[in-house]
């Protein structure tokens, strides 16, 4: 289905420099009024997993407290930046433990990487380093140097067993290196929200970076506005559309994230596993909107990956989720789960917007 609406060009010749931290911009704001349960809203703001974190809640202040901890638990734990996480452990020593919730964080991941046949892969994180988006050392690594670092990247390689009480045993071959950053913020979203369900909470809205998990509705008992970030730099809102929702996970991965410019060449961090270099396809922006937030945040980055006609293959083959693609010159297609639901901003109005159905 094709709505009639005209499509024009909107490709980008050249990133901005001003990026947003959130990929997902939450729309309309959060009135401060008492819900009918009298109970006002509360919000915190706070640094961790490389970027900024907004939540606020219909709640006991001290949630945001435990919410807190339980986001620099996380961290600790699957930093791969840390040589003391459990996951700087692996990589540092090429084998090492998992404990239970890392694991289950572990099992996800891989079952993305599976499904998606290696699109998403958490052992791409040394060709990720070489090209500097780890350190902000960026430069286009040579053609040997590459080939060299793809020869130890797979997550087929990755051998793991379940060891004693839920956790997770890990080997890695000698230059192997794995990353759960893919994914982490997605679980962590879904994390919080079912700890502040919980605890009674039944209207919040959780922001870390831009991956999204919304309980409930708005107090008011609208359901919460998510406003999509415009991957294009030209936009004057930098908001290409919003979506309303309740009880759900919204992730998006864009090349605007993390980037570089070299010799007029724009290099992003979404990089394709088969070849060491950024996945460029025709897509710019994957939105994807689904209860299980870790799903939701590695799928964000596998569709990319695959590009639009597989990413939609890829939709139309497994269930749980909906999808918002964005290609280079300003096609959006969404999933028909969300038809209802998402819409143009009044500056994209004019784009052509499909609808893709089973």
């Amino acid at each position: 289905m094709i709505f009639n609406r005209t499509s024009f060009n909107m490709k980008a010749k050249k990133m901005g420099a001003g990026v947003l931290c959130a990929l997902l911009l939450c729309g309309c704001g959060v009135d401060s009024a008492k819900s009918s349960k009298n109970i006002e809203m509360k919000s915190t703001s706070f640094f961790a997993m490389d970027t900024v974190m907004d939540i606020q809640i219909a709640g006991d202040e001290e949630l945001l407290n435990e919410a807190q901890q339980m986001v620099a638990d996380l961290e600790s734990k699957l930093s791969v930046t840390s040589e003391n996480s459990e996951i700087g452990k692996i990589n540092k020593d090429k084998i090492g433990r998992l404990s239970p919730e890392s694991a289950t964080i572990f099992k996800g991941a891989m079952e993305i990487c599976e499904s998606t046949e290696g699109a998403l892969d958490i052992s791409i994180y040394p060709v990720l380093k070489e090209w500097g988006f780890t350190t902000g050392e960026y430069h286009v690594p040579d053609e040997e140097t590459i080939e060299k670092l793809l020869s130890q990247v797979g997550y087929d390689m990755v051998r793991w067993q379940d060891g004693a009480d839920d956790t997770v045993d890990v080997v890695l071959l000698d230059d192997m290196e794995i990353d759960l950053g893919s994914v982490v913020k997605g679980y962590t979203g879904t994390a919080l929200s079912d700890f502040f369900k919980e605890n009674g909470v039944d209207s919040a809205l959780i922001n870390l970076g831009g991956n999204v998990q919304c309980i409930g509705t708005k107090q008011d008992g609208t359901p919460w506005k998510i406003a999509v970030k415009s991957p294009f730099p030209n936009s004057d809102s930098g908001i290409i559309g919003v979506l309303e929702a309740e009880d759900i996970a919204v992730v998006t991965s864009g090349g605007y994230e993390r980037y570089f410019e070299e010799d007029n060449q724009i290099y992003w961090h979404i990089l394709d596993p088969k070849t060491g270099s950024p996945a460029k396809n025709g897509l710019v922006s994957v939105t994807i909107v689904g209860k299980d937030g870790l799903m939701c945040d590695g799928l964000s980055t596998a569709l990319f990956v695959k590009g639009r006609d597989d990413a939609i293959d890829y939709w139309k083959s497994h269930k749980g989720f909906d999808v918002i693609l964005v290609t280079e010159d300003g096609e959006v297609t969404i999933t028909e789960g969300i038809k209802d639901s998402f819409s143009l901003s009044p500056e994209y109005a004019n784009s052509t917007l499909t609808v893709i159905t089973r």
